[in-house]
C-alpha cells in the first residue's frame, strides 16, 4: 500500500496538527543519514544553499526563536 496524507489521514488533520506533525517528524529524523538514503538531487540542492548562506550577509533568526517571539513553541 503506498503512504499517502490520505491513506495516513493527514489530509483529515487541521493545519495545526500538521505542523506538530511535520515537526514531530523532523525531530525523528537521525542526526546523520547514509548519502545514499537520500535522492541525489536533494544533495544537490544542498549544496546549493549551503553555498548561498557561506555567501550571504547574516540575517535573521533560528525559525524557533521566532516562533517563541510571536507566543508559539
Amino acid at each position: 500500500m503506498p503512504v499517502s496524507i490520505e491513506s495516513l489521514g493527514i489530509d483529515q488533520l487541521s493545519v495545526r496538527e500538521r505542523l506538530d506533525l511535520i515537526e514531530q517528524i523532523w525531530d525523528s529524523l537521525p542526526d546523520h543519514i547514509n548519502s545514499d538514503e537520500v535522492p541525489a538531487w536533494h544533495l544537490a540542492e544542498l549544496a546549493k544553499r549551503r553555498a548561498e548562506v557561506d555567501t550571504a550577509p547574516r540575517e535573521g533568526k533560528p525559525w524557533r526563536e521566532a516562533l517563541a517571539r510571536f507566543g508559539h513553541e
